[in-house]
């Protein structure tokens, strides 16, 4: 069996095997990933014994971290008894998290890195703030992966204090170091954090480019419309799609005096950028997203940035939020499907217009629109459905739609 099928099938004492006697790191480094996710496991005390020793014997660094990784995500209690058996703390079960983090702040100064790794992640996971200036003060480890694995915990604490020596740490030489920095100031995500993230959209790191677009939905401001912009021609699809959902949650966040105007800015560079790095992540957004405010920003700009009627995913989309979004969504739908038009747009909303069991306030918005984008087809279907129908919100926005249309000349 392979190791996938291992941890499939939850065999840990087969994955312990081979985190002990496999002569391949990768395969080491892989079995002690895997005995990380292995939760709640009946071998639970084998899997953390296993680990621990991993930690304190293995000679090759990604596995030393992977298990330290694998140790976090068993919970504190493992990351507990990897300290007591490497830096000899002694932590009583009963013991107070101060107390804890005062022993975790001790190993920091521990002469073993895999030590240091474990007592920022053990820190990170306490969540006490006292411990912040200890974990920026060991910024400058020696240690690469020292400094990320700090740089992180500081980010799961959110400690203001920690914006300063973060930033510092953006131009650390390491990848991985400028990565775990930019995570955490898009956690602390005040003025100063995001503002330092701003000079990131182009680092020579994918990872750290997607981390950096990702914070800047987070801005209140249209700081981050330039970069957002320039990521969205960005050589990877992950920064691209992420930029996407950034300006959407943007729109969101932004006062609502400055909506407007950043909406328009965002509309105008959009509709120089390819068709399909847009409108896909819109689509899905509009699809998946809970959030009213992102689903009707959302509807408003797909209209406005698709250049092809054939993209039935988006009308598609778009034709759900008006049957059954909030109010402000369906209107904002509405005012998209015209501004696509088209045959089959026109198609959908007679769908909608016709069917008695729609909700009235979608019917209405789909008769409206049509009175946009039908033809003299449309009104006479638009006649039958005045004759037909008992809904006055429908006999209003029929009425209205064939006045555009040049039909029916009754009043309602």
């Amino acid at each position: 069996m392979s190791l996938y099928q291992y941890e499939r099938s939850g065999d840990a004492q087969k994955l312990i095997g081979l985190l002990k006697r496999s002569d391949n790191a990768e395969v080491r480094r892989r079995a002690a990933e895997a005995l990380g996710r292995l939760e709640e496991h009946d071998d639970r005390d084998d899997i953390i014994n296993a680990l621990v020793q991993t930690a304190s014997d293995d000679d090759t660094d990604a596995v030393v971290a992977a298990t330290i990784d694998a140790l976090d995500e068993q919970g504190q209690d493992a990351l507990e008894k990897l300290m007591t058996t490497m830096a000899n703390v002694d932590l009583d079960d009963d013991a107070a998290d101060w107390v804890k983090a005062k022993a975790f702040v001790r190993a920091l100064d521990a002469e073993i890195p895999e030590l240091r790794m474990a007592a920022a992640n053990a820190l990170g996971e306490l969540d006490e703030s006292d411990a912040v200036p200890k974990l920026t003060a060991v910024f400058d480890d020696s240690d690469p992966r020292v400094r990320a694995r700090a740089a992180r915990a500081t980010g799961q604490i959110s400690d203001p204090r920690a914006t300063n020596p973060l930033e510092s740490l953006l131009t650390d030489p390491k990848a991985g170091v400028r990565r775990e920095a930019a995570e955490a100031l898009g956690r602390i995500s005040n003025r100063q954090a995001l503002q330092a993230l701003l000079s990131l959209y182009d680092d020579d790191d994918e990872r750290v480019r997607r981390i950096a677009v990702s914070a800047f939905g987070n801005f209140d401001n249209d700081r981050p419309v330039d970069p957002l912009i320039n990521a969205l021609g960005d050589d990877t699809s992950t920064v691209r799609r992420t930029a996407v959902f950034s300006l959407i949650e943007l729109l969101s966040n932004v006062p609502t005096e400055k909506s407007h105007e950043i909406r328009e800015t965002v509309v105008e560079q959009l509709s120089e950028t390819d068709d399909a790095t847009v409108v896909e992540p819109l689509v899905e957004i509009l699809r998946e997203s809970t959030q009213a405010a992102q689903r009707r920003n959302t509807a408003w700009l797909l209209g406005r940035v698709m250049d092809d009627q054939g993209n039935h995913d988006a009308i598609e989309a778009l034709v759900d939020a008006l049957a059954e979004g909030g109010q402000m969504t369906q209107q904002f739908a509405a005012t998209s499907l015209a501004e696509i038009g088209g045959n089959h747009v026109e198609r959908k909303l007679l769908e909608i217009a016709e069917d008695p069991d729609a909700e009235s306030n979608a019917r209405g918005h789909a008769v409206f629109t049509l009175g946009k984008v039908g033809d003299k087809q449309t009104g006479q279907r638009l006649e039958k459905l005045l004759d037909d129908t008992e809904d006055e919100q429908v006999r209003k926005k029929a009425f209205s739609a064939l006045s555009k249309l040049g039909g029916h000349n009754a009043s309602p």
